[in-house]
C-alpha cells in the first residue's frame, strides 16, 4: 500500500475553511501519493475508499465543469461505471448519488461509443443537443453537489485512517 499522508495542521485548517477544503486535503494527498497518475498499479496501492475519493473527485470536477458528457467524451467513463463507484458512494451512505450514477450508467452504455469519439470543439459542443437525457442528471448532481460533499466529509471524518495516516506536529 502506498502511503498517503495528511499532517494534523493541515488537517485543522482545512477543517476550519469549510467541508471543499476539507475534503480537498485528502483528494491532494491520495493524488500525490501516486504521483498525480492514476494507473493500474497505482491503483492496485489504493485502498478502496481512497479509490472512491478519487472517483468522487473526477466526477465532480467533469460534470461540475460540462456535465456527464463531458465525463464520458474526456475518457472517464470505464473508471466512473465500469468500477464499483455507485455502490461505493452508497455504501457511504449517499444513496440519491449512487442512483444518479447508476442512471447514469445506463445512458453511458447506450451511448458511450457515440460520445468518446475524436470530434472538433463544435462537434463536441453538439454532443449536449444530440443527447439531452443527460441534461436532468448534469442539473441533479449540481443541485445536490454541496450536500453530498458534505456527507463525503462527514465520511472521511468518521473513517480518517481509510483515507491517510494524520501525521501530530510536535
Amino acid at each position: 500500500m502506498i502511503a498517503v499522508t495528511v499532517s494534523d495542521s493541515q488537517l485543522r485548517e482545512a477543517a476550519h475553511e469549510g467541508m471543499d477544503a476539507f475534503v480537498g486535503v485528502f483528494i491532494k494527498a491520495i493524488r500525490h501519493a501516486v504521483n498525480g497518475e492514476l494507473t493500474p498499479e497505482t491503483m492496485a496501492q489504493l485502498n478502496a475508499d481512497q479509490l472512491t475519493l478519487l472517483a468522487w473527485d473526477t466526477l465532480h470536477e467533469e460534470v461540475m465543469d460540462g456535465g456527464f458528457v463531458q465525463l464520458i467524451h474526456n475518457g472517464y467513463g470505464p473508471f466512473i461505471f465500469k468500477n464499483p463507484f455507485a455502490k461505493a458512494v452508497k455504501l457511504w451512505g449517499l444513496r440519491d448519488l449512487s442512483k444518479l450514477v447508476y442512471e447514469a450508467h445506463t445512458l453511458y452504455l447506450k451511448h458511450h461509443e457515440q460520445i468518446e469519439q475524436d470530434c472538433t470543439e463544435e462537434e463536441f459542443m453538439a454532443l449536449f443537443e444530440q443527447f439531452p437525457a443527460f441534461d436532468d442528471l448534469d442539473d441533479t448532481f449540481v443541485e445536490n453537489e454541496e450536500a453530498w460533499t458534505a456527507q463525503i466529509a462527514a465520511y472521511i471524518d468518521e473513517h480518517l485512517e481509510q483515507f491517510a495516516h494524520i501525521e501530530k506536529e510536535k
